[in-house]
C-alpha cells in the first residue's frame, strides 16, 4: 500500500464520493465512510447518491432542539445526549455525524436558530464543547457548523457577512474557539456566506490562520453541502474536503493550477492528509462499536426535554396540576406536537406519542378547572431554507388563547417553537410553559412538569423581546448581506445598555422550589456562594455569574456571562459553587485580546433580575485606546437602530453592495436572482418548481426549503449538486448575461449534460 498517489487521486479523495460517502481508493489503502446530519438526532439516509428528500431516513432517537437543550445549561446532559446519538451513529454504520450548530442567534426571525444554542457566546461554546466531548469520546466524530458568520437563512449562498473585527472575535467566533479548544471536534462545517468579502470556503484567514493556528485544530475542514466556491483557493486557504460528491468540480483548474505553479500540491498534500486521518479514524472505531439502546435513548430524551423547560410564568402557584384535577386539552398541537424542527436535522423518531393521548380526554373549556391550551409554530414558518416573516404566534393560535382565557379564568399555555414569539396574551393566562422543540419524548416531558413530577429548571438561552421592532437588528435584518451594523450589542447586550424592556430576559426561568444565595465572597479571582433550597421540592438551580466591565473607556455591554454551573438540592440542602476566573473574562478584541484597566463588578445569582455583588476586581490591565467615532455614537449609548452612516464609521470604510447585474452575472448569482433579468432562467426557474413539487407538498417547509436550495442556489452550487458538466452551467450563464449563441453552443459542446 505505499503506492505514491497520483495527484489526480488526491484531488479527487478531497470531494465526496456522492451525497453522503467519501471515495474509497483501495490501491492506496484508503477507505470509504458515511456521514450523516445529527445536531440532535441521525439522519441517514440509505441510499448515499441522493437527498431523497429530508424525510426519508432511517429511525433514530430525536433529542430536543439545540434550543431546548441550550435552556437546560447543563453541559453534562448535552454530552449524554451526544453521546448516545454517536451510539446511535456506530450502530448504523456512520463515521462523523454533521453537528452540532453554534451560529449566534443575532436576530430571533432567522429560520435556523432552532439549531443553534444561545444568543451568548459563551454559553454557547460551552454546550458545543459538552456535546462534542461526549460524542466523540469513542471514536465516532462530529462536525461543528457552520464556520463563520452564518446568521440568517435568506440568500445564505451567497450573502456577505460585514462586520468589524472586534464584532467578530468577541461575538461570532468565540462560541467556535471555545468549543474547538475544548471539545476538539474531528471536523468542521465552512458555511456558505462570505465574511468580509470572502467566501468561507476560500478563507485563510479563518481556515488556518485562526482555527488552525490561532486555537490549534488538528481535524478536517468539509463544506457546506455545495458551499464550495474556488477549489484553488479553498486549497489554500485549508478547505479539505468538498460535499456533496460526484461532480468533479473545478478539477481541470486544480491541475492546471499546480502545472503552472500558482497552487503548490504540498497544499493538497495537506488536506490529503486530514481525509485519511478522518477516514481511518472512523472506520476504526466502527470496528469497535458497542451496543445501542433505543429504549434507553428514548428516555433520556424524555429528561433532557424535563431538564430544558422553561417556565416563563406561574401566576397563584397554578403548576403543578393536583392530580385528578379536571382539566380541558386545546390547541393543535395536544393532538400533533411540534417536537423537532424542519430541514436537514428532520429525525424520523423511533416513537412518538401526543399530549392528548398522554393526558387524557379531558373536560369542556367551561367546566375544567385548568384549561390547558397548546400552542406553538408550525414547521411551514421557521425552518432551514428562509427566515420568519415576523415574531408573532399565528393569528389563529393567539385567538384560541384569548377565548379560551376569556372562558377560563386558570389557563395554561405551553409552548411548541424553535425561537421567541411575541405574547400579547402573556398577561390574560395564569401560566407559560416553554418547552421549545422538546423531541420525540416531549409528551411524556409535558405531562411530568404539569403535574410536578418534574420540576421546571431550565433558564432561557435567548431574549424574548415584546415585540420584533425592538430588536436591534429589525430595521435592516435580513437584507442580501449581512449588515451587522449594532456590532456586539447582540440579545441582552443591546437590551441591558439600552434599557429595553422585554417580556423575558436571558436567563430567566421559574421552579416550583425556592433558593436562596449566601456567603458570597472573592479570593483573587476565585468566587465562592452557597445555594440553598429552600422550598418543599427537589430542584436544579441555575447559577450564573456576570462580570459588569467598566463603563468610562471603549464602549461596553453593562454585562456578560462568564461562567454559570447547575446545582441539585433537595428541599433544605445546600452546597458551595465555585468559579475561577481568567483574563479573558475581561478582555476585549483590540488586534490582539486585552484586558483594559479598571474595575470589574462580579455579579451572581440565579436569574438577571437576581444577581447580588459578589465584590470587585481591580485589573492593572493595559491601555486600549478608545477610537475616535466612538464618542456620541450609538455604540457608546444604543438606543433604536444604528445607521449606515454610523455603521461605516465603526467599520472604517464605505459598504458598497454587490448587486447582479444582467451581463454581469457569475457562476455566483442564482437562478432567484437571475429570472427577473432572463427568459431563460424564467424558464429553469418554472422547471424547478415542478421538480420541487414533485418532491414536496408546495406550502411546506420541506418545499420551502428545497426551492431555496435549488432555485436559491449560485450555479455553481447547483453543478455541485446536480453533477452536471461546467458547459452546461457556462452555457446558462452566458444565455442569462444576453450571449446566446456562445451560450448555445457550451451548452451543446460534447459532455456538458453526460
Amino acid at each position: 500500500m505505499g503506492t505514491k498517489m497520483e495527484l489526480r487521486d488526491k484531488i479527487a479523495l478531497c470531494e465526496g464520493k456522492n451525497f453522503w460517502e467519501t471515495k474509497a481508493f483501495p490501491e492506496y489503502g484508503i477507505p470509504s465512510m458515511f456521514m450523516c446530519d445529527g445536531p440532535h438526532g441521525l439522519r441517514k439516509q440509505e441510499n448515499p447518491d441522493t437527498d431523497q428528500g429530508v424525510n426519508a431516513s432511517r429511525p433514530a432517537t430525536c433529542f430536543p432542539a439545540a434550543v431546548s437543550t441550550a435552556c437546560s445549561w447543563d453541559e453534562e446532559l448535552v454530552g449524554k445526549i451526544g453521546a448516545a446519538i454517536a451510539e446511535e451513529a456506530a450502530d448504523q454504520g456512520v463515521g462523523v455525524f454533521l453537528g452540532p450548530g453554534v451560529n449566534i442567534k443575532r436576530n430571533p426571525l432567522c429560520g435556523r436558530n432552532f439549531e443553534y444554542f444561545s444568543e451568548d457566546p459563551y454559553l454557547a461554546g460551552k454546550m458545543a464543547a459538552g456535546f462534542i466531548k461526549g460524542a466523540q469520546e469513542k471514536g465516532i466524530g462530529t462536525c461543528l457548523k457552520h464556520f463563520a458568520c452564518n446568521n440568517q437563512e435568506y440568500k445564505r449562498f451567497s450573502s456577505d457577512s460585514i462586520l468589524d473585527e472586534r464584532t467578530l472575535r468577541e461575538i461570532y467566533l468565540t462560541p467556535f474557539e471555545i468549543a474547538v479548544r475544548e471539545g476538539k471536534p474531528k471536523t468542521v462545517m465552512c458555511a456558505y456566506n462570505k465574511v468580509n468579502g470572502t467566501y468561507c470556503s476560500d478563507h485563510a484567514q479563518l481556515l488556518t490562520g485562526i482555527l488552525r493556528e490561532e486555537w490549534g485544530f488538528e481535524g478536517l475542514v468539509m463544506t457546506d453541502w455545495g458551499a464550495m466556491h474556488d477549489r484553488i483557493a479553498a486549497f489554500r486557504a485549508g478547505c479539505d474536503l468538498n460535499m456533496p460528491g460526484g461532480s468533479n468540480y473545478m478539477v481541470q483548474e486544480v491541475l492546471a493550477a499546480v502545472a503552472r505553479g500558482e497552487l503548490a500540491e504540498e497544499e493538497i498534500d495537506g488536506s490529503v492528509e486530514r481525509v485519511k486521518k478522518m477516514v481511518h479514524e472512523a472506520v476504526e472505531a466502527l470496528k469497535n462499536k458497542g451496543s445501542c439502546d433505543y429504549e434507553a435513548h428514548h428516555e433520556l430524551a424524555r429528561i433532557a426535554a424535563e431538564q430544558s423547560a422553561v417556565l416563563l410564568k406561574n401566576e397563584d402557584g397554578i403548576l403543578p396540576l393536583k392530580e385528578g384535577a379536571k382539566i380541558a386539552i386545546v390547541g393543535p398541537m395536544a393532538h400533533n406536537i411540534r417536537y423537532q424542527g424542519a430541514g436537514s436535522s428532520h429525525i424520523n423518531p423511533t416513537k412518538l406519542n401526543q399530549p392528548a393521548a398522554l393526558l387524557g380526554a379531558g373536560v369542556g373549556v367551561r367546566e375544567a378547572e385548568v384549561a390547558v391550551v397548546f400552542a406553538g409554530l408550525p414547521p411551514e414558518i421557521e425552518g432551514e431554507g428562509f427566515d420568519r416573516e415576523n415574531m408573532a404566534l399565528p393569528a389563529e393560535q393567539v385567538k384560541l388563547i384569548e377565548e379560551v382565557a376569556a372562558a377560563n379564568p386558570n389557563t395554561v399555555v405551553v409552548l411548541f417553537c424553535g425561537a421567541p414569539v411575541e405574547t400579547p396574551w402573556a398577561d390574560k393566562v395564569k401560566a407559560i410553559l416553554y418547552m421549545g422543540l422538546p423531541g420525540q419524548a416531549g409528551a411524556e416531558a409535558v405531562k411530568n412538569l404539569l403535574y410536578g413530577k418534574a420540576n421546571p429548571c431550565g433558564k432561557l438561552a435567548e431574549t424574548w423581546p415584546l415585540k420584533y421592532s425592538d430588536c436591534p437588528s429589525a430595521a435592516y435584518y435580513p437584507q442580501r448581506d449581512g449588515q451587522y451594523r449594532e456590532g456586539i450589542y447582540v440579545g441582552y447586550r443591546y437590551y441591558d445598555k439600552a434599557k429595553v424592556d422585554v417580556g423575558w430576559k436571558f436567563g430567566f426561568g421559574l421552579s416550583y422550589t425556592e433558593f436562596t444565595y449566601s456567603d458570597l465572597k472573592i479570593d483573587g479571582e476565585r468566587i465562592s456562594v452557597t445555594v440553598a433550597n429552600t422550598g418543599h421540592r427537589g430542584g436544579a438551580e441555575i447559577v450564573q455569574l456576570y462580570i459588569a466591565p467598566p463603563q468610562d473607556g471603549i464602549h461596553r455591554p453593562v454585562r456578560e456571562l462568564k461562567r454559570f454551573a447547575k446545582v441539585y438540592l433537595q428541599p433544605g440542602e445546600k452546597k458551595e459553587v465555585r468559579f475561577d476566573l481568567d483574563d479573558r473574562c475581561f478582555a476585549v478584541w483590540d488586534g490582539t485580546w486585552k484586558v483594559p484597566g479598571g474595575r470589574y463588578t462580579v455579579l451572581v445569582g440565579g436569574g438577571p433580575d437576581q444577581l447580588m455583588v459578589a465584590g470587585f476586581i481591580d485589573k492593572a490591565g493595559e491601555t486600549v485606546e478608545v477610537p475616535v467615532w466612538q464618542r456620541g455614537s450609538w455604540y457608546e449609548n444604543p438606543s433604536g437602530y444604528p445607521s449606515q452612516e454610523e455603521w461605516e464609521r465603526m467599520l472604517g470604510r464605505k459598504y458598497r453592495p454587490c448587486l447582479p447585474r444582467k451581463g454581469q452575472f457569475t457562476m455566483n448569482d442564482t437562478v432567484m436572482d437571475m429570472k427577473d433579468h432572463s427568459l431563460v432562467m424564467r424558464v429553469l426557474y418554472w422547471g424547478l418548481k415542478r421538480t420541487v413539487a414533485r418532491k414536496a407538498e408546495p406550502g411546506t417547509a420541506e418545499y420551502r426549503m428545497f426551492l431555496q436550495t435549488t432555485a436559491g442556489s449560485p450555479l455553481r452550487s447547483l453543478q455541485i449538486f446536480s453533477r452536471l458538466n461546467a458547459n452546461f452551467f457556462q452555457g446558462l450563464l452566458a444565455m442569462a448575461n444576453g450571449k446566446y449563441f456562445s451560450g448555445l453552443k457550451l451548452l451543446l459542446k460534447k459532455g456538458s449534460i453526460d
